[in-house]
């Protein structure tokens, strides 16, 4: 019973260090995200997870089938935050449109749900590299996964309390607020950029095969 307690405890410990090394950037992201008033919050908490989960779930599942997941594969996921953030640049220059109070409730739902997506295809994206971390430690002790997912959950729900207190600060939240709207799509496609970098690896093989041909 105490050796099972010592054993959770430190798969527990190891589990925080883990989650928060491997996302110390995302503090800064989910600050970005809560202080934009165009985001509900509630969508900016389920995406946080459905993102975290989704990168917890992958790596589950490369840990159980031994899988090896390339990293310019991984780094192809730096479309999303590139996508979006050209698609938030372009909505920036837009005029503004005044929406009709019947039309925004009738579109609610789809905006939630739309707002929940890209909150986590981000969160995916940045937290793409993790899955190099996180496959080798589950394949260690693959018994040791529920503990991670635990883990992993309240600490995801750490940043998102964090990211909001933080944007929240009457320091801050005057600044953070006028900022969001035009730094965020520059922030979102430099990660894009920066992310897909890593896939340059898919690029060259090809290339190389092309020279020797040529």
């Amino acid at each position: 019973m105490v050796a099972s307690a010592f054993h959770f405890f430190n798969v527990a410990l190891l589990g925080v260090g883990l989650f928060a090394s491997t996302n110390i950037d995302d503090i800064f992201l989910t600050m970005a995200f809560f202080a934009d008033p165009r985001l509900r919050r509630s969508a900016i908490v389920v995406g946080k997870f459905v993102g975290i989960g989704a990168l917890t779930l992958l790596s589950t599942i490369a840990a159980a089938g031994s899988l090896v997941v390339s990293p310019e594969w991984i780094a192809l996921l730096g479309f999303v935050p590139l996508g979006l953030g050209l698609h938030a640049l372009w909505m920036n220059r837009r005029p503004a449109v005044a929406i009709d109070e019947g039309d925004g409730i009738e579109q609610a739902p789809r905006a939630f749900l739309a707002q929940v997506g890209a909150v986590a295809g981000v969160t995916a994206a940045n937290g793409g590299d993790n899955l190099g971390v996180y496959i080798p430690v589950f394949a260690e002790d693959f018994s040791a996964i529920p503990v991670f997912v635990l883990v992993f959950a309240l600490m995801t729900l750490l940043w998102c309390v964090a990211g909001h207190l933080l944007v929240s600060h009457p320091r801050l939240i005057g600044s953070m607020r006028s900022l969001s709207r035009r730094l965020l799509p520059y922030v979102l496609i430099v990660l894009g950029v920066w992310i897909l970098s890593d896939a340059i690896g898919l690029v060259l093989p090809a290339a190389d095969a092309a020279s020797i041909h040529t």
